[in-house]
């Protein structure tokens, strides 16, 4: 409990602010059971008074389960030719 109230609780202290933005959304045909969707993000970051920034696509692919579409999986590929200036790439996932 003593670590749950304690900064070391989370894996950022102070946390970070965020914004996501999706634009360019492409839905595929249909194949099998499965419905592909590519969408162009960029992902900012806010914290300790500085900016940066993520820029990129997202591929889902996308299934029905009991009427609702559930994502069976998400893979993530940048347009940035260097992540030095962001480091932590967790928060675009």
């Amino acid at each position: 409990m003593e670590r749950l109230n304690s900064r070391r609780a989370h894996r950022e202290y102070p946390h970070s602010r965020t914004n996501h933005q999706f634009s360019n959304v492409v839905v595929g045909v249909r194949e099998g059971d499965e419905l592909p969707v590519v969408a162009s993000f960029t992902v900012w970051r806010f914290r300790n008074g500085k900016a940066s920034y993520y820029v990129g696509r997202y591929h889902y692919r996308f299934v029905a389960i009991d009427g609702q579409l559930r994502i069976r999986s998400k893979r993530v590929v940048l347009d940035m030719t260097t992540l030095r200036p962001v480091g932590d790439l967790a928060i675009i996932l």
